[in-house]
């Protein structure tokens, strides 16, 4: 979903506020029931270590990303990571291990593809299903992809990722913010907080370990300095995928903002083939993006993956091995 601007943090104009104001008791209903679901006791023990990568905030903040940089660490550490996920936009129901040689974003939707590039990746909307599936298929640990708030498997470990910049909004639940339960009560339920790009994100009385990281081109991503290039993505804040692009030296001609996990059609994307091609430029999206992409058309997109970098590497994957029982 792509946030409405009342939403998001900082000063903001009166009618910003007066919707705010109008929809808070809808808001207090929302995160309070959200809060007694999640807080809940399990109902299944997998046999194995359960990671959850979740945040408080409704929309990207870079979950995947962590995701993804989890299961590369688990598995250069010879830990057999599998990715447990409900594969936002997938139409395949019950517990389905994605095949990327056969699913598409239309089956599985398109994180669980981009993940099991990585990794074996369950889509299950029933967590312990999946979870179950995955123990039987020889998981050495799990990395579930969002979930934070569903306390149907035990988790041995629970990451809030949050964006920097964005933080917790203006700090109110749905419809009236971002958040999708009270951050206090969230940060109780935490082992850490990963806070992706730059700003400081404020959680009060709480010590949790925090680590630090920022979205960087991947080791493969393609050389961009100096090229004019018309850029697309349809992911929870755009502008981000932007800027990442400009601070790289890309000349961004032309750039189009689609809601988070747009289904592309042809319509949407033979337009933009064309004008790249009239401008003499490069087309660009994200790697989410790509493979939403009517295939036919994907020659003429040039996917642009990102990684993170940590201020510290080691420290981060230290705390995970030991506070999941890894090391």
């Amino acid at each position: 979903m792509n946030a409405p601007e009342f939403w998001g943090p900082g000063r903001r104009a009166i009618l910003d506020r007066l919707i705010t104001s109008a929809l808070a008791p809808l808001g207090w209903i929302y995160g309070t029931v959200t809060a007694s679901r999640a807080g809940k006791a399990a109902t299944w023990q997998a046999p194995v270590p359960v990671i959850c990568v979740g945040n408080v905030v409704a929309g990207g903040a870079g979950k995947t990303q962590v995701c993804l940089d989890l299961v590369k660490r688990l598995t250069a550490a010879g830990k057999a990571p599998h990715v447990l996920t409900r594969g936002y936009g997938g139409a395949l129901t019950g517990t389905v291990r994605v095949d990327p040689e056969k699913h598409t974003a239309k089956d599985v939707g398109d994180e669980a593809l981009l993940l099991a590039a990585h990794a074996p990746v369950w889509r299950s909307a029933d967590r312990v299903a999946g979870a179950k599936a995955a123990c039987d298929a020889g998981a050495g640990v799990i990395v579930m992809d969002d979930g934070f708030q569903n306390p149907t498997l035990a988790k041995a470990l629970s990451v809030l990722v949050v964006d920097g910049a964005y933080g917790f909004g203006n700090g109110h639940p749905m419809p009236a913010g971002p958040l999708r339960e009270p951050v206090q009560g969230a940060l109780k339920r935490a082992d850490a907080l990963v806070v992706i790009g730059e700003g400081d994100v404020e959680t009060g009385s709480s010590s949790l370990p925090r680590f630090r990281a920022a979205i960087r081109p991947a080791s493969d991503a393609p050389d961009l300095a100096g090229k004019p290039v018309v850029a697309f993505a349809g992911i929870g804040q755009p502008a981000k995928f932007f800027e990442t692009l400009r601070a790289q030296g890309a000349d961004l001609v032309r750039t189009e903002a689609f809601p988070d996990h747009h289904p592309f059609t042809a319509g949407d994307i033979e337009p933009l083939i064309a004008d790249a091609k009239a401008r003499h430029a490069t087309l660009v999206t994200t790697a989410k993006d790509a493979v939403r992409i009517p295939e036919e058309m994907r020659a003429d997109v040039t996917s642009y993956p990102v990684a993170l970098t940590w201020d510290d590497a080691g420290a981060w994957q230290a705390f995970i091995l030991k506070q999941s029982g890894l090391n």
